[in-house]
């Protein structure tokens, strides 16, 4: 069974000030996620799942959907705020869904095959996906799962700091945690990290979690149980957020397995600030000029 690849697409950007998902990088107005979804479909995922908003769902699929249907199966999944929250009361502030791990739950009924995880707005590159794929295919199962490992260095804005998750890796290059670590930089040669951890200056090769995370589907049982313990403590507040890496650090300090990092030598990119744009636009027309991808990705 071919592996499957779900797409987190049901957050506005509050930062970017639109909905970056949907917008053309592309010279033939492609989005982000479009070249995900052709490095995806090239290295050998058969399936797409889209987590969106309800309200997303018809401008959604004329401008994403319409151009992948029929090249491979593609489903649509709603992250709504009620979803497995059985018998908790919300407060009526709480707007917005409850974050990634939340998201990721919300394709449970769409997906019974490994899987992989990402960002509709971040451009992972082919590495990332093959190694993805031969995880999915070769080594993932219910004790075992992974996160694609990316070099900070090549995740930076010029724009402005960023926030970054870096991976704790043990000898067995089994994650340890993810620590959030806030207002990163580049200041001349070295990268420093401006919040409340030590140590100040990271490494120009540690790995840090992009969100890009490879899943067996044992995975939505033990998030149901973890999920609901989040809402036990956390259900009050309306800011609370229940992320991906909540999940996997307890998996990991429970003793329920293990998490490999997996390293790509793939440079990331995103659009973190509106100046960014110009950026993701002039790395892409790089790519296609180098022959990584064609100018029009979808053309008949």
């Amino acid at each position: 069974m071919k592996p499957t690849l779900v797409i987190l697409a049901a957050g506005m950007a509050s930062r970017y000030g639109s909905m970056k998902q949907v917008e053309g990088f592309g010279p033939s107005g492609e989005t982000i996620m479009d070249y995900s979804i052709y490095d995806a479909i090239r290295s050998g995922f058969g399936k797409v799942v889209f987590i969106i908003r309800k309200e997303f769902e018809k401008n959604f699929r004329e401008i994403v959907g319409k151009d992948i249907e029929g090249r491979i199966e593609v489903e649509y999944v709603f992250q709504e705020l009620n979803k497995y929250t059985e018998g908790v009361e919300i407060p009526k502030e709480r707007t917005k869904p409850w974050g990634t791990a939340h998201a990721v739950l919300c394709a449970d009924e769409k997906v019974k095959e490994p899987f992989a995880v990402i960002n509709a707005d971040d451009f992972y590159g082919k590495d990332g996906f093959v190694k993805a794929f031969n995880f999915l295919v070769n080594d993932c199962n219910e004790k075992t799962f992974s996160i694609i490992g990316y070099e900070l260095l090549k995740t930076l804005s010029e724009h402005g700091t960023v926030n970054r998750g870096v991976c704790e890796v043990d000898n067995k290059g089994n994650l340890v945690s993810v620590v959030e670590r806030l207002n990163v930089s580049k200041v001349g040669d070295k990268i420093v990290c401006n919040d409340e951890h030590l140590p100040k200056e990271l490494p120009l090769n540690t790995h840090v979690s992009m969100n890009f995370w490879c899943f067996h589907p044992s995975v939505f049982d033990y998030t149901k149980k973890v999920f609901k313990e989040f809402l036990t403590e956390n259900a009050s507040n309306p800011k609370a957020e229940f992320f991906i890496p909540i999940v996997a650090d307890k998996y990991i300090k429970n003793g329920e397995g293990v998490i490999k990092v997996i390293p790509t030598s793939a440079k990331w990119f995103g659009v973190t600030y509106k100046e960014d744009a110009p950026m993701v636009r002039e790395s892409l027309r790089k790519l296609i000029d180098a022959g990584e991808y064609p100018e029009n990705l979808w053309a008949k």
